[in-house]
């Protein structure tokens, strides 16, 4: 039931990253780097939000290098290391690019067949809700041999935040995510809804929403389970050359989800 059987399967693979020392972010994009030969470059950043807990100066992170006429930066800052939750370094994968990637080569490889079922098509930022004005992250055909024929709205949110084992989302006020959530409610029961929080570190060991940040979102994912949204958290070891299947991760007991962080 955890998709065990793929755990460390490589789903992304890629040229080996650079490593250098974080100096700073700023500007939102944009982050500077010193890299071992001692050359300082800076590198664009594709998180724009807190990165609560893995943003620290002076850490190790790698950077993809990629020149191009088309790109005002070489650089793009992939993955940072930071101190995991059981005391040993951990790296993380902060490109809020990637998950959407990641998650849509899960399902190709089969990591969430027990929990979808075998999948014929997957179609990508495919608009719906109030007026079509959303756009859903992945949007899944199941097979004829699936047993439930309805069609799979599968939103995805990279989750980096921690609260000692437990990963969170979001881990600062997000609107768009509220948004989201509404609209997944929605297309019940005609169709399933899948919230998959993307794990993006190997080491913590159960999900839930991310009260202190963001209780309107956590109301609102209280709801959205009620209602029969599934959530499905997918956790990932990051390599400099390749990210990793590391299985399901439970999600922490509601009952449990406000008392823990208060």
């Amino acid at each position: 039931m955890t998709g065990r059987a793929f755990e460390g399967k490589p789903l992304l693979s890629f040229e080996p990253l650079v490593e250098g020392i974080l100096i700073k972010r700023y500007k939102r994009f944009l982050a500077d780097v010193e890299l071992s030969s001692g050359q300082q470059i800076t590198a664009h950043c594709a998180n724009t939000g807190p990165m609560t807990g893995v943003l620290i100066p002076g850490q190790r992170v790698r950077l993809r290098h990629a020149p191009s006429p088309k790109r005002k930066l070489a650089w793009t800052w992939e993955q940072a290391e930071v101190p995991g939750v059981d005391g040993k370094p951990c790296w993380v994968g902060i490109n809020t690019a990637v998950p959407n990637r990641l998650i849509r080569a899960a399902v190709e490889a089969g990591c969430l067949d027990e929990q979808l079922g075998p999948i014929a098509a997957i179609r990508a930022e495919v608009p719906y809700g109030v007026n079509r004005r959303s756009r859903i992250d992945l949007l899944l055909t199941p097979a004829e041999s699936n047993p439930d024929s309805r069609a799979i709205y599968l939103e995805v949110k990279n989750t980096t935040w921690t609260d000692g084992t437990t990963a969170l989302f979001p881990d600062t006020v997000t609107e768009r995510g509220q948004k989201h959530l509404v609209e997944m409610m929605g297309v019940l029961p005609d169709a399933r809804a899948v919230l998959v929080p993307c794990l993006s570190r190997a080491d913590v060991k159960d999900f839930a929403p991310g009260d202190a940040a963001d209780p309107r979102y956590g109301e609102l994912f209280r709801e959205a389970l009620n209602s029969g949204v599934e959530v499905l958290p997918c956790c990932f070891r990051y390599e400099p050359n390749a990210i990793l299947w590391n299985s399901l991760r439970p999600l922490r007991p509601v009952s449990s989800f406000v008392s823990d962080q208060t």
